[in-house]
């Protein structure tokens, strides 16, 4: 590029389009070079003093870079600035050229702010089909809207420059928007205008037949005709070529007719109006070219950075366009245009279509490849020209009809998949999550929709230019679902086995926490356990994290946290996805056993604590009165330092050590007499066995824990096993019996006394050796299983 900007006449200019190109370079060669060095740029958020003899160029663009790059640490997906090609230098180019032609005398300035603004209104019209208009660009892409409600007002209302807000006040305006309209902006035309909200009035969407993101027009003429008779004055409305939740396309046609009927001034906007500028359109976008105007957002469209966004608007008096500020006599305003400008002769008309005609294909491409993968629908099956694909994952519910797969999710009845919808919107949001980190190239974005709950939307049109997406991608979108289906269905459906586990099993309480997308939610409720409340437990707390770090431990490919209780402040246990068929009774018994022996050793570590304290007051008592019997029994002659070791020489006193031991199996204290005289710990009282929840599951080798054991005619059922195990029992015990017989006839005088087996048991054992086909059938596979 060097040397066309050598035969630039204008120095000035050369040397800016120079020094863009040297910015940039810098600031992304200085972020590769970091990256590459693995050395990270620190950023300085206490702002220093200005020096007195300033800095050069590059240590301001290393400032620059530095704050732009020093936090990714933290977020180095999210904080990651898109890649800007060179269609974007040229529009940051124009930011920089139209301060310098402000510089320019008032007459050159008008005259190529002139030229600016009439050539990119021409090929704006020409692209978009949108013929006899006039094009106001604004930084806010809501500003437009705004500018003509004021345009309407001053149309409708002739006084209205002269009364002001008595005329509105004698009759109300009505601006009708789309309930599938954007979020907030009612409100902000409200704010724009200075008017109240009740001049708002929104639409509902079909509920009976049509889009459900549609707008409903039988419904919208009964509105305004109920408006016409309270003498409200029907003043603007809103429709969407393509909303921005789902994409769909308002009868445009129909509402134009209904517009024209009642003197309505009629606004498009959506991104479907892009389509416009490719070879075939829909019939319902198309229909967007006769109204009264339209807002394009071509910035996201072309993958632009820093471009405004154009109304393109019809209307024949000037005065009126210039008092509602659509128009304006500064340069400045008209300046705006410029990066636009310069970016579509950059592109080329070509190009232009070329960006546009790429998205729609991804969206087409990504719509056919997700007819053929099961468990996902796609909400805009309707609208074979859409843009956007909005989708999300479905399972039939249990025992229903095939045919409820082909009805849309908004078509059934709340009742009859209100039970399923909460997981299932959880598990949505946790795909949509996992989708975009493990695609971050496709743009995903996760949305809530009022009826049909959580999706996950695909936009390339708003996405693709600027983030680079190619087909590949959407093949690699596709690939990632499919591998996420599994662990979605798997988890789906045991979530309703160990919600019945969790309700059957003593001391668990099952939480019905809906942001969940995991198998599910449990809390152990423990003896001082208070269900009446809702604040924090600490002792719940404390068992709860034990527990916790005990499942860890089991190395399980399940995932376990702790957190509070979904409206509440309790601790809980969270069961994360499960990826292969789980054994839900053994994992709910496992959760329920070791929660119970927490809190057992917890009780039993407090309990032993103040026994030993007990124990001690009580040893110090009995050793004080041991002390005082023996200076009686001694003598006080014994106690004089000098006297009392020449009547020990003389005649020495055999007294015996008496001390005391705590016994913390018995809980009581015991002389230690018997270990000073037999050199040996007496072993006291026997503790009892610790009484286990369950038996261990025999798994085979290298099986992780809560894995069920394997289906069909290899496998051992667990009656069978049961009996297996307890004559395997009875067998190690005979044969451990004749092992000590045979121990203590060669060896008597070492051997303990044992009770040798009976006559009965050794004739068993030796018919068993000489007849092993009579042995029970099933002990070759125990032997083969241990």
């Amino acid at each position: 590029m060097d040397a066309p900007l050598e035969k630039i006449a204008d120095l000035t200019l050369a040397e800016m389009g120079k020094n863009l190109k040297e910015a940039m370079r810098m600031l992304e060669s200085s972020q590769r070079t970091e990256e590459e060095n693995g050395k990270k740029p620190v950023s300085e958020d206490i702002p220093g003093p200005l020096q007195g003899s300033g800095q050069d160029m590059v240590s301001i663009l290393q400032l620059v870079q530095n704050l732009m790059h020093g936090d990714e640490d933290e977020e180095p997906q999210s904080t990651r600035i898109q890649n800007i090609g060179e269609q974007g230098h040229m529009a940051l180019l124009g930011h920089s050229l139209g301060a310098y032609i402000s510089t320019l005398d008032k007459e050159k300035l008008r005259k190529l702010t002139t030229r600016i603004l009439s050539d990119t209104t021409l090929w704006l019209r020409r692209i978009f089909r949108y013929e006899n208009g006039c094009a106001y660009f604004h930084e806010e892409e809501r500003e437009g809207l705004a500018k003509i409600c004021r345009l309407a007002i001053h149309s409708r209302y002739e006084d209205f420059v002269v009364d002001g807000f008595d005329v509105l006040y004698n009759k109300k305006p009505v601006i009708y928007l789309s309930a599938a309209a954007r979020p907030g902006l009612g409100q902000y035309l409200c704010n724009q205008l200075g008017l109240p909200v009740s001049c708002l009035c929104r639409v509902p969407c079909n509920t009976m037949f049509g889009s459900q993101h549609q707008m409903d027009i039988a419904f919208l003429e009964k509105l305004i005709k109920d408006d016409i008779e309270k003498g409200r004055l029907p003043l603007l409305l809103v429709a969407s070529a393509g909303t921005a939740a789902v994409g769909h396309t308002d009868k445009i046609g129909r509402l134009k007719e209904l517009c024209e009927q009642y003197g309505i001034w009629l606004h498009v906007e959506g991104v479907n109006l892009a389509t416009l500028a490719l070879g075939y359109v829909s019939s319902s976008v198309l229909a967007a070219t006769k109204c009264d105007s339209m807002t394009l957002t071509p910035g996201p469209w072309l993958g632009l950075p820093a471009i405004p966004a154009v109304t393109l608007y019809k209307h024949d008096d000037p005065a009126l366009t210039l008092v509602a500020g659509l128009t304006s006599n500064k340069p400045a305003d008209k300046l705006r245009a410029l990066p636009l400008w310069l970016s579509l002769q950059y592109l080329g008309l070509d190009g232009i279509v070329e960006r546009i005609k790429h998205a729609c294909q991804l969206s087409q491409r990504l719509q056919e490849s997700l007819k053929k993968v099961d468990h996902i629908k796609i909400l805009v099956e309707d609208e074979l020209s859409s843009p956007v694909v909005v989708f999300r994952f479905f399972q039939e519910l249990p025992g229903s009809d095939p045919a409820f797969k082909a009805v849309p999710v908004s078509n059934v009845a709340p009742a009859a998949i209100g039970r399923e919808r909460d997981p299932c919107d959880a598990l949505n949001r946790w795909l949509g999550e996992q989708l975009k980190q493990l695609v971050p190239m496709c743009g995903l974005t996760v949305m809530d929709l009022e009826v049909d709950g959580t999706c996950v939307r695909f936009s390339p049109l708003m996405t693709a230019a600027g983030l680079g997406t190619r087909g590949e991608d959407v093949d690699q979108l596709i690939t990632c679902i499919q591998s996420k289906l599994p662990v979605l269905t798997c988890t789906l459906q045991l979530r309703e086995e160990f919600r019945q586990e969790v309700e059957g099993t003593a001391s668990l309480l099952y939480v019905d926490d809906p942001t969940w997308p995991g198998i599910g939610v449990v809390r152990y409720e423990h003896a001082n356990d208070d269900n009446s409340s809702l604040k924090s437990d600490p002792e719940g707390e404390k068992i709860h994290t034990g527990l916790l770090k005990k499942l860890n431990e089991l190395e399980s490919d399940l995932i376990f946290k702790m957190g509070p209780e979904y409206k509440s402040m309790k601790s809980c246990i969270y069961i994360g996805m499960a990826s292969d068929d789980v054994d839900v009774s053994e994992l709910v018994e496992t959760i329920a056993v070791t929660a119970r022996e927490i809190e057992e050793n917890s009780r039993l570590l407090e309990n032993m604590t103040e026994v030993v304290r007990k124990g001690i007051q009580e040893a110090q008592v009995q050793l004080q009165k041991a002390n005082e019997e023996r200076l009686l029994e001694e003598g006080v002659l014994r106690q004089i330092p000098v006297v009392g070791s020449v009547l020990n020489w003389f005649s020495p006193v055999q007294a015996s050590q008496k001390g005391r031991s705590f016994n913390l199996t018995a809980g009581s204290l015991e002389s230690t007499e018997y270990t000073y005289v037999h050199k040996v710990q007496g072993t006291g009282v026997t503790p009892p066995p610790t009484p286990s929840g369950t038996r261990s599951k025999q798994r085979l080798p290298g099986q992780k824990p809560f894995k069920r054991s394997l289906r069909g005619s290899d496998a051992v059922s667990e009656t069978s096993s049961v009996s297996h195990i307890e004559d395997l029992e009875k067998v190690e015990q005979l044969s451990s019996g004749l092992e000590h017989s045979n121990l203590e006839a060669h060896c008597p005088e070492q051997a303990p006394r044992a009770s040798a087996p009976t006559a009965t048991q050794t004739e068993a054992l030796q018919n068993k050796a000489q007849h092993p086909e009579d042995d029970h059938p099933q002990v070759e596979g125990l032997e083969r299983l241990r």
